[in-house]
């Protein structure tokens, strides 16, 4: 379990000024180092709100080299002298806050900045980095790989959970959310795909620049550049959603199939969980093996090598639930992936397969699993309290946490329980979200009901629990 660092003004600003920059002097307190994330403590940090990301970056994929400038306004929430931003790894050039240059300083994965001037409470200012070098991986407790992918035709960057600092600098947290405008330059043989809308695509000098923007707020986590080869497929929802799909060459046959399903998934998804709640939808499909996972990334879902129609439907179902609605801390995981896996079990129900309460009986009974070792898996925690950030994504969060929904709609009824996920979806559309909120929403929406044993014995109790 990595610790918390703690940002002492003293010896923080004793530190800065033995770095390049600006001066001046100001009074006032430094902010936090990270939010203090009960998991990743060192994620995020404290004292500002990010409204926007301006990204302009610059890649050599034969190098494996980035050139970026990332302009980042914020809101400052309290006095500051100093902030942080999360940044592993490149060479950071050159800051500025306000246009003025600002001094700064490297420890670990904290870029600290000390602008020229105090930043009052309340005030909005810009930050401006400009950094390059070759950006790297980040290894998660788990043993999974993140940041900055390089691939057989060019590279992807993708966050979960703290893996974005590998590509640019920010407050690399779920709770800060912001909208996003992401400039990409790459050998004009390689495109360069994003979140949200593609605004421009101009070619010069054999080198190719796309712009895509995202009006959303979008946590970083869910923030991606792929770039690479790609076959591009644009089109229209019935009720004129824009669609987005890039898939590697040599996954093109292999997806067809699934991804001619994605507008019937879309809709199915819409009339169950409420209006879509971003600008457009789509997909990447990169070659197996460029990555090790599936991901939610906002607007169009990656994916490395085709997926299967479950698969699409769990990471479609993130739009609403994790991205859209997204957890304060990362304890909360399994508002997003108990929701996003029990849409499968849904979408299976709905499309002649089993019923969400067999599977819920093959799980409880033991069934469900080839080997008993993943079915001890699955009771090993309660999916509301995994046991550190090694188990965040394991068989609970996600299983589990499907099964206390379960439970939910079994108390309050199929009418109420769909009334419930549109509900919660439209209490924190574009916002976040933590367990006791849900709890909280749950007993408000159905008084007259008993949650206790739900939440004792499925959602927070250890072991398995006795059968409902």
């Amino acid at each position: 379990m990595r610790l918390p660092r703690l940002l002492v003004a003293a010896a923080t600003l004793t530190a800065l000024g033995a770095c390049s920059g600006g001066g001046g002097g100001v009074d006032g307190t430094p902010g936090g180092s990270g939010v203090r994330d009960p998991y990743f403590p060192k994620a995020g940090n404290g004292g500002y709100d990010v409204g926007h990301y301006d990204l302009v970056l610059d890649y050599d994929p034969d190098a494996e080299h980035v050139t970026g400038t990332a302009t980042i306004t914020a809101r400052a929430t309290q006095d500051l002298s100093a902030f942080n931003l999360d940044l592993k790894g490149l060479d950071v050039e050159k800051v500025t806050v306000e246009g003025r240059a600002a001094r700064f300083h490297r420890a670990g994965q904290e870029l600290t900045v000390r602008p020229p001037d105090e930043l009052d409470k309340g005030r909005r200012f810009r930050v401006r980095v400009r950094y390059s070098g070759e950006p790297g991986t980040v290894t998660d407790p788990d043993g999974s790989e993140e940041g900055w992918l390089p691939t057989d035709d060019g590279a992807v960057g993708l966050g979960e959970p703290v893996g974005s600092m590998a590509w640019f600098p920010g407050n690399h947290h779920p709770s800060d959310k912001a909208s996003y405008d992401l400039t990409v330059t790459v050998p004009d043989d390689y495109g360069a795909v994003s979140n949200g809308q593609l605004t421009s695509r101009t070619t010069k000098g054999g080198r190719t620049t796309f712009h895509w923007h995202t009006a959303e707020p979008m946590a970083s986590y869910v923030a991606t550049v792929a770039v690479g080869d790609w076959r591009i497929s644009r089109s229209v929802t019935e009720d004129g959603l824009p669609v987005y799909t890039a898939v590697d060459p040599e996954q093109e046959d292999a997806s067809r199939t699934v991804l001619a399903q994605l507008p019937e998934i879309v809709k199915w998804e819409r009339d169950l969980f409420g209006p879509y709640p971003f600008s457009s939808t789509g997909v990447i499909v990169d070659r197996p093996g460029d990555a090790g996972y599936a991901l939610e990334t906002q607007n169009r879902p990656y994916f490395p090598g085709a997926p299967d129609t479950e698969t699409l439907v769990h990471e479609l179902a993130h739009q609403w639930y994790g991205d859209s609605v997204t957890p304060k801390t990362w304890r909360d995981m399994w508002l997003n992936e108990g929701f996003a896996t029990y849409a499968q079990w849904l979408w299976t129900e709905d499309h002649g397969g089993d019923t969400a309460q067999e599977t819920f009986d093959a799980l409880y009974d033991g069934t469900y699993f080839d080997d008993e070792e993943s079915d001890e898996a699955l009771w090993a925690f309660p999916p509301g309290k995994p046991p550190g950030a090694a188990h965040v994504s394991d068989s609970p969060v996600y299983r589990r946490g499907a099964m206390v929904l379960h439970r939910i709609r079994q108390t309050v009824g199929d009418d109420a329980f769909r009334a419930l996920l549109r509900d919660w979806a439209a209490a924190h559309r574009h916002g976040n979200a933590d367990t006791g909120d849900f709890t909280a929403f749950v007993e408000k929406s159905a008084p007259d009901e008993d949650f206790t044993e739900i939440w004792d014995d499925w959602l927070y109790g250890d072991g398995k629990p006795k059968r409902p």
